[in-house]
């Protein structure tokens, strides 16, 4: 997987469990900085995933995840994890989401989180994708889970994505569905 991110390589891992070992990049000796300018989710994870094929010689895959709020027309989507800025935190991009939202009634907190991850396998390039539902909430709450987790509450559910234990996560979360379909594009 071309992530360097412990908490994605983790989440994946858990989904994908022993059908087939998941290699991050420091596994295969890349401490390479991929640039992701790509405008959109799609483009970043194909940057990636052909980086390492590129460089490296593997057949390997990659995401990109972005939150989109409504009330800030889609923001911050592909620039979720520099919401705050080139050089944040999390703690900052959470930050700066609830002074953006602070005003946003409850009704109109809608938000969604998508990942898309892109494999190269044999010289085909496939792109897979998931999504959930959820709004942004007023205030932080959990600890589990990293990024967003804790000011997202995905539909049906009345806690956050930081409130919840790994595996409830992983059952409904954007990255979870992109990877079960990535499990069964690779036939596992």
């Amino acid at each position: 997987m071309a992530t360097n991110n412990a908490h994605k390589l983790s989440e994946i891992r858990r989904i994908i469990g022993d059908r087939m070992d998941v290699l991050s990049l420091s596994d295969i000796g890349c401490h390479d900085e991929i640039p992701e300018t790509g405008d959109t989710l799609e483009e970043n994870a194909l940057i990636k995933a052909r980086w390492i094929k590129e460089k490296y010689g593997y057949d390997c895959f990659a995401d990109d995840t972005g939150l989109e709020v409504e009330a800030l027309g889609g923001a911050p989507g592909v620039y979720s994890a520099r919401y705050a800025g080139e050089h944040c935190t999390p703690a900052d991009n959470v930050a700066k989401m609830l002074r953006e939202m602070k005003d946003v009634p409850c009704g109109k907190r809608n938000a969604c989180f998508r990942t898309v991850i892109a494999l190269i396998r044999g010289g085909v390039t496939t792109l897979v994708d998931g999504k959930v539902d959820g709004v942004i909430t007023t205030e932080v709450s959990g600890t589990d889970g990293f990024g967003y987790d804790p000011i997202f509450r995905p539909e049906g559910s009345d806690i956050t994505f930081a409130e919840m234990d790994a595996d409830s996560k992983n059952a409904i979360s954007h990255r979870g569905r992109a990877t079960r379909k990535l499990i069964e594009v690779l036939g596992l």
